[in-house]
């Protein structure tokens, strides 16, 4: 998995835009010219793609999944996360 370390947004309050693309071959995250890409091998049903990304982003934060609230895109590919 590659994981880059994104623990400079890990404060109570920060929105964390990014874009997501599901059904990928391994999950990642990249973070390049300030816009991040997660890739998550899991399909967009259920919610499941959005755990996934919820789960990663959370490792690559260093907070605890339950830290992380989706505050927009539940099934848009276009996603906000908030920190709480």
């Amino acid at each position: 998995m590659d994981i880059p370390d994104l623990s400079h947004l890990a404060h109570p309050g920060t929105q964390i835009a990014l874009r997501v693309t599901p059904k990928a071959s391994r999950n990642r995250i990249t973070a390049e010219a300030g816009q991040i890409r997660v890739y998550v091998t899991t399909v967009p049903e259920d919610g499941k793609a959005n755990a996934a990304v919820q789960k990663l982003l959370a490792k690559a934060l260093g907070l605890p999944k339950t830290r992380l609230r989706l505050i927009r895109g539940q099934t848009s590919r276009d996603k906000v996360f908030e920190v709480e």
